[in-house]
């Protein structure tokens, strides 16, 4: 079965000054069904790079590789992108309240959305999905709140209705980008079980963009850790977090609060990268405690097996410290 997502040598840049590079020959795949986060600090390039692989990308910017849908190429090309964008592949970003418009009901935008996918749904019919679609994601009274505007929902019910918008057009994949950015804890981990059961319930892929390892460990199958515009280690949710390899990854890990820590928290020390800076060799080298002469002039590349690999030249083994 061949991947229903399969990015190759995706860079993207923006024009200067400076020139920036934010997204860096990325090579990613997602099977049907799949769930893959991006993990990684902001400014690594994670939500660059799903707008690039739905040509959103900002007026001075410009991507260049390989992104194809379903077999289709889709990168360059304007008419394949918006062909398959709705139907093909959703997108939550990560302002919900940017992606309702404000003077339009509920309703009305979700009858748009699933008349824009299907033609012959009649304008009640349309209406009748967008409220299905709201009781979908567990939003209470869902034909009454179709009537409402986004202004009078809360934040949690405001990224409900978000994913419910995606969704209205039964997408094959969901791009969710920091989806539970600015919600309480509990709205978190409600709004993680809706898109966890809803990948279950439609049948549908999920790439999500996150920096929390917390969203990780409950939504996802494999994980690509991003750094400074590359992916620098890929593997299975379960390995990735039980046994990172790479020495940033294990910083991520090392960084997350536990009820059980006392005193301060483990940080990963310095500054990524600026923007437009350019380091001959490994990108992590200016911050890793495994730096070696190699790491200034050698800049490694992602090695091993297709959905795996550790990009570093002195990788971690089980029990090493980050």
């Amino acid at each position: 079965m061949s991947a229903l997502l399969e990015i190759r040598g995706l860079t993207v840049e923006f024009a200067g000054p400076p020139e920036v590079r934010a997204v860096d020959g990325v090579s990613l795949a997602v099977e049907p069904r799949e769930r893959v986060a991006l993990v990684g600090e902001s400014g690594s390039g994670k939500s660059q790079l799903l707008l690039a692989c739905t040509g959103l990308l900002a007026a001075n910017g410009r991507a260049s590789g390989s992104v194809r849908f379903d077999g289709r190429e889709i990168l360059g090309d304007a008419r394949a992108a918006q062909a398959a964008r709705g139907r093909g592949i959703g997108f939550v970003f990560q302002d919900a309240s940017g992606s309702l418009t404000p003077h339009r009901r509920i309703g009305e935008q979700l009858a748009e959305v699933a008349r824009a996918a299907d033609a012959c749904l009649g304008r009640r019919a349309a209406f009748d999905a967008g409220v299905e679609m709201l009781g979908r994601v567990r939003l209470p009274e869902p034909g009454a709140l179709a009537s409402r505007y986004p202004h009078e929902l809360s934040g949690g019910m405001r990224q409900r209705a978000a994913i419910a918008l995606a969704l209205a057009a039964k997408p094959r994949i969901l791009f969710a980008d920091e989806p539970t950015t600015a919600l309480d804890v509990t709205v978190q981990a409600e709004i993680l079980a809706l898109l966890a059961s809803l990948c279950d319930d439609l049948g549908m892929a999920l790439l999500i963009v996150t920096h929390d390892l917390g969203v990780v460990a409950a939504l996802a199958d494999r994980v690509a850790v991003m750094y400074a515009g590359r992916v620098v280690e890929e593997g299975t949710a379960v390995d990735l977090l039980a046994r990172p390899r790479h020495p940033y990854t294990a910083g991520l890990l090392a960084a997350v609060p536990r009820i059980v820590d006392r005193g301060e928290l483990a940080t990963i020390p310095g500054v990524p990268p600026r923007p437009g800076e350019v380091l001959a060799g490994c990108r992590f080298e200016p911050r890793c405690a495994r730096r070696a002469d190699r790491c200034l002039a050698d800049d490694p590349q992602l090695d091993g097996p297709p959905g795996g690999g550790v990009a570093c030249h002195f990788p971690l083994s089980t029990g090493d410290a980050p």
